[in-house]
Order: structure tokens, then sequence, then C-alpha cells
């Protein structure tokens, strides 16, 4: 049995590959697996490093700015899509997939589009509220398009043949209990706040929330876990500006990176952070409330849509990036804090939007296609 993945780009489009991967190799051993993304990109080192083959087409998408530089890469772009077209050609008649699986990205669409051409059966798996360009595109072509959330069905076509599977979450996000975590972190009973904005960081971000740790630096009032990013080097200075030495708080865990997620995601009472669609997935496989500030820097604003469904189901807050200042976050913050009542019911609402055997979900209907049952 022969799978082929395509997608790739982010983190947002690898990782729930990976997911789906190691899953089937899980229940099929024996099979073997491809993975097709860009050359240069993020997927040519993380696929490998999780133990998959992997074949590199080249492509890029388009700039919407108008200006010499964006024009000349989208000519570029025109170019590679024909190029590319005939690199997926090549990696499929020597692959021989029985089945091409795409989550997202535009490297997923030039090898989808050709798998389709050749009758290869195709399915797809859209992370995002708001599907993304390649989704709606391949949706009419795909035997099955699998949903994170109901709400994106509304974006496609009323002729796909959609089934919401939701988004594979790790294992461990589902294991660690708040008592276990808040032990293990060396945390007391007092409310704890994490927060993060992605492995670069988010300036935005940071500058928002550094009135508020600098705060609880003071007063003790809440313990604060925030990862401030690659990029953010400069925050614990300007926590120390604003009148708080971050090395002398022991409530506050103030980290260029999260290594140990499911740990300190379980142990918080209140997750601020963007809206990408797994950290969102995570959020409420473990039933947290949260402040959302979705990225505006993302194709199709899809991290506002993202948000907007936890917003809607009443799991969440959100402060668009226009309007997030110091004080807009510690506002939320306390009042979202001081009320226990709220806390429990974002956090029921949270709970109720998670699909925690997506896995399980998204095997059957690759069961199916293959016709393994």
């Amino acid at each position: 049995m022969r799978i082929l993945f395509a997608g790739g780009g982010t983190a947002g489009h690898i990782n729930p590959a990976l997911a789906i991967a190691g899953y089937f190799r899980s229940k099929n051993p024996d099979a073997q697996i491809l993975f097709v993304g860009n050359k240069g990109g993020m997927e040519e080192r993380l696929v490998p490093k999780a133990g998959f083959d992997f074949a590199p087409i080249v492509i890029s998408g388009f700039k919407r700015q108008i200006s010499p530089k964006a024009v000349a890469h989208n000519v570029k772009t025109v170019k590679r899509i024909v190029t590319s077209s005939m690199e997926s050609k090549k990696i499929l008649t020597e692959f021989k997939p029985d089945l091409c699986v795409g989550t997202g990205g535009y490297v997923s669409g030039p090898v989808l589009r050709k798998a389709a051409k050749m009758g290869i059966p195709i399915i797809i798996h859209e992370q995002n509220a708001f599907p993304g360009v390649t989704t709606k595109m391949l949706s009419k072509n795909a035997k099955r398009v699998m949903l994170a959330i109901e709400d994106a069905k509304k974006y496609l076509d009323k002729d796909c043949n959609f089934v919401v599977t939701g988004n594979p979450v790790r294992e461990d996000i589902l294991k660690v209990t708040k008592e276990q975590a808040r032990k293990q972190l060396g945390l007391d009973s007092r409310p704890v706040v994490l927060s993060f904005g992605g492995s670069l960081g988010a300036r935005k971000i940071n500058e928002a929330l550094a009135d508020v740790i600098a705060r609880s630096g003071k007063d003790g009032r809440y313990q604060h876990i925030h990862a401030y990013g690659q990029y953010g080097k400069w925050f614990p200075q300007l926590v120390k500006d604003k009148g708080t030495d971050i090395e002398k708080c022991p409530n506050l865990d103030i980290r260029e990176f999260i290594d140990d997620m499911p740990v300190c995601m379980a142990a918080a009472d209140v997750v601020v952070s963007r809206a990408g669609a797994i950290t969102l997935s995570e959020i409420q496989a473990m039933g947290k409330p949260a402040i959302l500030i979705p990225s505006p820097n993302v194709a199709e604003n899809h991290q506002y849509y993202n948000a907007m469904a936890l917003v809607n189901a009443g799991a969440a807050e959100i402060i668009e990036e226009k309007d997030l200042t110091e004080t807009a976050v510690t506002e939320k913050l306390d009042s979202l804090l001081e009320s226990e009542e709220k806390l429990k019911e974002f956090s029921a609402n949270s709970a109720k939007m998670a699909i925690t055997d997506a896995n399980e979900r998204i095997y059957s209907v690759m069961k199916k296609i293959l016709n393994m049952v």
C-alpha cells in the first residue's frame, strides 16, 4: 500500500500530515509513505526527521502587492506552476500511490491536481475554519474533504463531499491533568496565565503583555508562563524597564520557547495566543478558556475565522491586532480571571467543540477510500 502526502509551507500544514501519516503507519507498518513538499521549505527538514521519505518540488505562491518585486515574483511563480506540474507527474508516475492526501499550502495544489487527472484518489484535510484557496480549488475532485470544524462547509461548493474529522492533536495533550502539571511546574493555587505568539514570537503580543506581566511580578496576582519567541529576546528588558526583574519573581516563567506545551497548557486557567488551527484544537481538547489575537498576516485572514468559531461558541474572547493594547489585554484577562462562572462557562463550551479522536476519524476515511473495510 502506497500513500502520498502533499502539504507544507507552515507547521500548521506539516504537523497534521505527520500526525496522520504516523497514525496510518502505526496501523499499517508495511505501508510505503512519501511526502511531497517545497524544496527549501521547513517540511524538507521536518519530514525526514519524523522518519518519512521526502520528494521535493519547486513552487511558490502569488504575492498580492503591486510592486516591481511582487510582479517579478509572480512571473516566477507562473513558471513554477508549469515546472511543478511536470515534477509532480514524475513523482506520481514513479511512486504509484494508491491514495494522495493533501493537507494544504500551495505546495499541495500541483500534486493533487495532477493526481486527480491521473485517476489517483485524492482526499484533503482542511485545518482552518475558512478553507484555503487550494482546498476550494480541489474540493470537487476530492473523494472526501475532511474538515476541522463544521463551520468551514459553508465556504465550500455545495456538491463537495465533506466529513468533519477535527484536527489531529498530540496524544500527550490529552494525558496531563491540571494538578499534575502545576505540581510539575512548581505552581500554587493562584491563577495561571499561559501566553505565546509562536516560535518566532509576535512583537505586538509581547508588547501588549509586558504590562500585565510586570504588574504580576510586583503584586503576585497571577502566575504567568510566557514565550517571547526567537525574535523577542528584548522582552525581558522591556519588563525590567517597567519595574520588574523577572529573574527575581518566582511567579513569572518567561522563556524564549515552550517545549513542554502539554504541561504548560494543562496548568493554565487562561490561554492568550494567536488563532492557528492546531493551537485552537489543543485549547479545545483541554477545555481551556482563551483570549485570541488572530494574526492579520496570514492567507485569507483565516485566523480571524478560526477565532470567531470559538467566540461564537462562547469559548473565547477576541482582540484583533488593530485593537491590541496593554490596557485591552489586561482588562480582558482581569475580567475573565475574576469571574469563576465565566471561566467555567468558557471551559465547558471549549471542551464541547473538541474532537479528540481525529486521527481515528481520518484513518476511517482513508480505509474506506482504499477499500480496506
